[in-house]
Formats: C-alpha cells, structure tokens, sequence
C-alpha cells in the first residue's frame, strides 16, 4: 500500500475543545477564569501552582503493585524529552471530576477502580464482560512514548504503557458488517462529581473507525512512565491514539461496543460544527478562536511548530487516502 505523506493530505476541520464551557465560566466569574489562565501560564513557566502537591505518586491503586511489568521499551516521540510525571499527573482535562485542569488530581482519588469490569458488545463473535485484571494479562505489556496534543494548544510527551488495541480486537472477532468501534466511560456522579452538572451529556462516549482503532499506534493503556495509570490520567483503563486531539483518548472506559454505523461522539454532540468526528491533529485550520498552527509544550515558554497527524503522518496519512480532510474533521 502506499502511504501518501503528510504534506501530500488535505487539511482537515478539526476544531477544539471546550472552549464554550470556557465562555460560561468567564461569563460567571472574571475572577476564575483570571486565575485559570494564571495556573496554566505558572505551569508553562514552572512556576509553583497554588493546586501543586496533590499527585498520583502518593496514590497507590487500590489493588496489586504499581509498578507494571513491562517488556517492551519504544520512544515514538523522536527523542522528545518526556513531560515530567507530576506535570503529566496535575494537569488535566477529565471533565468528568471538573473543568478546571488541577480539579482531577484531587477530586478523581474517590474514584474506585476495583472492582472494574468492561464489557464487550456487539458485531464481534466473543462478545464478553472482562475484569480490568484480566485484560491486564491479555497480551504483554509496552512502554510507548508518544506525543500528546490537546486541542487547546498544549502538548506532553507521555510515557504511556499498555498493548496495541488491534491485538485485543483480533481476539475478539469482529463481524464483517463491524465498521466501527464505540466507546464508554463509566456514569457515576457519586464517585465523578463532574457528572452532576449539564455540561456535557453524560455519560462520555467515543469512537473509531475499525481500521483507526486496529492502527499498530493506537493502545488500550493501563499505566504511564512504568506505573498504574493514575485515577486522573483515566484509570484504569483508556485509550490513547497519538495522531489525534488528546479529547479522543476516552477515559475510565467500561464498554466497548462494535457497530455498522458511525458512532456518537461526546463532543461532537456538544459542538458539532467545533468537534468532528475524525479529529485528526491539523496545524493548518484554525479554531474559530485560536490557531492551531503553534502549541506550547508543558515546561517550555516559547511556543512550537503543530505537526500534521502530530508527527504521525508517514504512519497514519494512508488511513485518510482520498478524503477531503476539511469535510471530514
């Protein structure tokens, strides 16, 4: 097959995040949204937080080691320098525990995460509802470094570990009609407090075409930097997919369903003229407030070049041949 390069692909409409919920809160208090711009800008800067401290390293999960047995080591971030773990574990998006970006750190630590189960549907043959310990031994266990870009602007580079989810997929069976795999996370406004407000409908979903979501990038990610993935980083259980805006990485997953038809997504329900449903990194269409043509890595002040697929085009492009990318974002 023949993989087109990155520069050769139209560019596609993605447009970010949750820049609405932003205006509301700007709209109801000067004085937060003030001082969320100041936490981010003393984060960029490595200045202290006033949220600083709370982090998952003090947070041992709630059963086996933290430490995870990995096999297999590959930086697919081109010696990027890794995002430290405290920086990657205190700043979040995880709408479901608040919208502020120190909120998870604090508030995901009531999440339970044993007993947790994820329950396979669907067009597949072996449909099953799996403990999260099992599918921790499903296939071995890797290290992969790769970048993150946030549709915002900011970016990590993330020691994630996990195993490919093509290797799980295949063991399942789809169907010949399964074009589709969509994805949930659990609805538990006990336990995620962010669930009790409207702003977005809850409970969280995603998802992928088959052939994205069986791409050897994408993982189904159990830790990071060689640990138990951290409550607020989406424990125990989420997806990473590299080449797109870090909101398609759906976290706490407790289902996956494969279907015919192209799936509803949370933010392209929110926001469907802002949030399509291919999501692709695009450094060449600009939100309606923002370019996304720079990013700015957390712990550096200037800002950088966005990549195309973020860096992942020579990969991923094929997956896109033929389409008008600015139809489908």
């Amino acid at each position: 097959m023949v993989i087109k390069k990155s520069e050769d692909i139209r560019s596609s409409q993605i447009t970010p995040k949750p820049t609405y919920l932003n205006r509301r809160t700007f709209l109801a208090s000067g004085a937060v949204a003030a001082a969320a711009v100041l936490a981010g800008s003393r984060k960029w800067l490595k200045l202290p937080s006033p949220e600083a401290g709370v982090s998952a390293a003090s947070t041992p999960p709630e059963s086996g080691n933290t430490k995870l047995d990995v096999v297999k080591k590959t930086d697919y971030a081109a010696g990027e320098k890794a995002t430290p773990f405290k920086d990657i574990t205190d700043y979040n998006n995880f709408y479901e525990f608040g919208t502020d970006k120190y909120s998870p750190a604090a508030e995901a630590q009531q999440l339970r995460t044993r007993p947790w189960t994820v329950a396979v549907e669907g067009l597949v043959k072996k449909p099953k509802t799996y403990d999260i310990d099992a599918i921790l031994k499903l296939a071995p266990l890797e290290e992969r470094i790769y970048r993150h870009r946030c549709v915002e602007g900011w970016s990590m580079v993330i020691p994630w570990v996990g195993f490919p989810l093509g290797s799980f997929i295949r063991q399942l069976e789809p169907l010949s009609n399964a074009k589709y795999v969509a994805f949930t996370t659990l609805y538990d406004p006990k336990q995620m407090p962010g669930q009790n407000s409207s702003v977005l409908d809850w409970p969280y979903v995603e998802g992928l075409r088959l052939d994205e979501a069986q791409h050897p990038l994408t993982l189904l990610c159990l830790g990071l930097y060689g640990e138990v993935l951290p409550k607020q980083d989406g424990a125990p259980l989420r997806l990473v997919v590299p080449w797109k805006y870090g909101f398609k990485g759906i976290k706490s997953i407790v289902k996956i369903r494969f279907v015919e038809s192209q799936p509803a997504t949370t933010w392209n329900k929110a926001a469907p003229n802002e949030y399509g449903f291919y999501s692709n990194v695009n450094p060449h269409v600009d939100h309606p407030r923002w370019s996304q043509a720079k990013e700015r890595r957390i712990g550096e002040f200037f800002k950088r070049d966005t990549l195309m697929f973020n860096g992942y085009g020579d990969q991923v492009a094929g997956l896109y041949a033929g389409m008008d990318l600015r139809k489908d974002f």
